[in-house]
């Protein structure tokens, strides 16, 4: 059984007519994996609730966001809405929501580090562009950064490494952590593409960040060459105990948002790519906009948890 952890709270979090971080990214998943082969092998979780989490959850978003920036969100949640920048809305719902989306991506880290076994966080919002004192980019918290330092708290884990594949730059994930010996950072992204970061020359405090911009029209040719001379090295290197990938799907020919030429079942590739570094994976939703080619995405990464 490999465990996906969803709520349909997921749902509430509202960012308005044509928006392409939408509601329907998840329906379009959820209902790709049921009627997969494997459907009967997946292992349905719900995460646990805020409430449960008590002062445990503010306390591991806290060490990542400034006090004033998680009360900016809450404030503009209660007061009916507003948004962060131009791109990114916060409905009414949208605190809780962003809340239970990190309790998702904690419960993957427990999950994980007890049986050693992949698991696949299908959450929102998205986190990879969130600073420590803004949201951007349609992110409100920096789900992956939050989760690797938590997950460093456990005795068992030394090192983390973080693998975002999504078609933009992690910026925010990279600037909340390439200060720590202890993270490896990795970002395979479009350029020139948003948000303009992650250049090639960004190295880390301890040589721990390696960003591969990849040129638009980049297909799954250049993605084997860049995991197999680079990505593989740097992380085999790193030893993690534990994985996490900013697992986007807008690399997808059919994305509207970007222009990399990969298929949805180029993401069961870079999956096994992972799987050869350590099965201690945690799996979290980032991008990915065109709805058929998200699920069948998502459905190639799970699917090659399997064999």
């Amino acid at each position: 059984m490999l465990p996906v952890i969803y709520s349909e709270d997921f749902l509430l979090h509202k960012t308005g007519m044509l928006h392409p971080e939408r509601p329907e990214r998840l329906t379009a998943i959820v209902e790709a994996i049921k009627v997969a082969p494997w459907a009967t092998k997946i292992d349905w979780q719900l995460p646990t609730p805020v409430k449960d989490r008590g002062e445990e959850l503010i306390a591991a978003i806290a060490k990542i966001h400034s006090p004033k920036y998680i009360k900016e969100i809450e404030y503009l949640a209660k007061r009916g809405g507003g948004y962060l920048d131009g791109d990114t809305p916060v409905s009414p719902d949208s605190y809780d929501v962003a809340l239970l989306a990190v309790s998702a991506w904690l419960d993957g880290i427990d999950r994980v580090n007890a049986t050693g076994k992949p698991a696949f966080v299908l959450a929102r919002p998205p986190g990879h562009h969130a600073e420590g004192d803004r949201g951007m980019g349609f992110c409100l918290f920096s789900n992956a950064a939050i989760a690797t330092y938590y997950a460093l708290d456990r005795p068992e884990i030394n090192r983390v490494a973080i693998l975002d594949w999504d078609v933009h730059h992690g910026n925010g994930t990279q600037s909340i952590v390439e200060n720590n010996r202890n993270i490896a950072f990795c970002s395979l992204h479009q350029s020139p593409c948003y948000p303009g970061t992650g250049g090639a020359d960004e190295r880390g405090a301890y040589n721990n960040v390696l960003n591969l911009p990849m040129y638009p029209g980049s297909a799954i040719a250049e993605y084997r060459t860049a995991f197999t001379s680079q990505v593989m090295p740097f992380l085999s290197k790193f030893q993690p105990d534990l994985l996490i990938v900013s697992a986007g799907y807008d690399g997808n020919a059919a994305d509207p948002l970007a222009s990399i030429n990969l298929l949805p079942s180029d993401y069961g590739i870079f999956t096994d790519y992972c799987l050869q570094i350590t099965p201690r994976i945690v799996f979290g939703l980032e991008g990915g906009y065109a709805l058929k080619e998200l699920g069948e995405s998502v459905v190639a990464t799970i699917g090659r948890c399997f064999c």
